[in-house]
């Protein structure tokens, strides 16, 4: 079987049965009686956090590209689906029979390309079926910006905001305008960070005394400062949105970036018997310099 013909193939399904039922078996006997004292206390409250950290580490080992990993981590995740539900059941609110037909129905109703009549030849035709769909199962909703997580990481959530926005057509016709916004926005949060208008330009550069920050004391420029903040980073979501980049995986991608850099500089400076807290704001730099030139390498 060539690997394109083994796409889409279930898993046997007897292999699947028992080591499913076998995952069921664990996880109630964690909750029993003669079970575990922690897992017996928790709530679908009490596990929310373990939830979402798992789901992070989940990510962080994709970008490893371990399968090992992988493999651990979809497993602490698949954990907290399981732990969830053996609780609702626990509590007689439903069961993970009920979650998992519940999945299935909404996959094969959201997909009548695939299990239905009708046709999709684009990426944007099968968007159109899902919302389609989507909106029939939630006529309840009142607002087209309903749905969206209450705790989803905010620049993530910014792009949820304007996507659905923008399917009812409230989008700028161009998506080069956005930087005239991000401009505008700009020069909003520079007039409440200089309220005299004198911004100094000073190059990005290592070879100065460090200038101490001056906190700032009124509360209410403190937080028109912050109002300002918010719209450019709302603004650059757009842009990340309108170019189909994933703004909360590309500064995760900065992140882990700058994090290995600036590894680099403690490793380099432990090679000297150095420690980070006794060298100089240069000396970090030409490490960290050094290190963008390895990752070009």
């Amino acid at each position: 079987m060539t690997e394109d013909s083994h796409q889409g193939t279930p898993p046997d399904s007897e292999e699947v049965a028992q080591v499913f039922v076998q995952l069921c078996e664990v996880i109630a006997k964690l909750r029993s009686p003669e079970g575990c004292p922690w897992d017996r206390v928790q709530t679908l409250k009490s596990i929310k956090p373990f939830t979402l950290e798992e789901t992070y580490e989940l990510l962080e080992a994709i970008d490893s590209d371990d399968n090992e990993n992988i493999k651990e981590e979809l497993g602490d995740v698949l954990l907290q689906v399981m732990l969830d539900a053996q609780i609702a059941d626990d509590e007689k609110r439903f069961n993970i029979i009920n979650v998992i037909k519940g999945l299935t129905e909404k996959m094969i109703s959201r997909h009548p390309h695939v299990f239905g009549n009708a046709h999709a030849e684009t990426v944007d035709d099968v968007r159109s079926h899902w919302e389609q769909q989507k909106a029939k199962e939630k006529s309840t909703r009142t607002s087209a910006l309903d749905g969206i997580p209450v705790d989803l990481p905010a620049l993530a959530k910014a792009a949820r905001i304007q996507k659905k926005a923008a399917r009812i057509g409230y989008d700028f016709p161009h998506r080069a305008m956005l930087f005239d916004k991000l401009n505008e926005e700009i020069e909003e949060l520079q007039k409440e960070l200089y309220p005299d208008g004198d911004i100094p330009i000073i190059p990005a550069a290592v070879d100065m005394e460090p200038v101490p920050d001056e906190p700032v004391e009124d509360a209410d420029r403190h937080d028109r400062i912050e109002e300002e903040l918010g719209d450019v980073l709302f603004v650059l979501s757009n842009i990340a949105r309108r170019w189909d980049i994933n703004p909360e995986e590309a500064l995760r991608r900065s992140n882990r970036k700058f994090a290995g850099r600036f590894k680099h500089i403690e490793s380099g400076l432990a090679a000297e018997n150095k420690s980070i807290h006794d060298a100089s704001l240069q000396e970090m730099e030409a490490l960290y310099q050094a290190a963008k030139r390895l990752e070009k390498e």
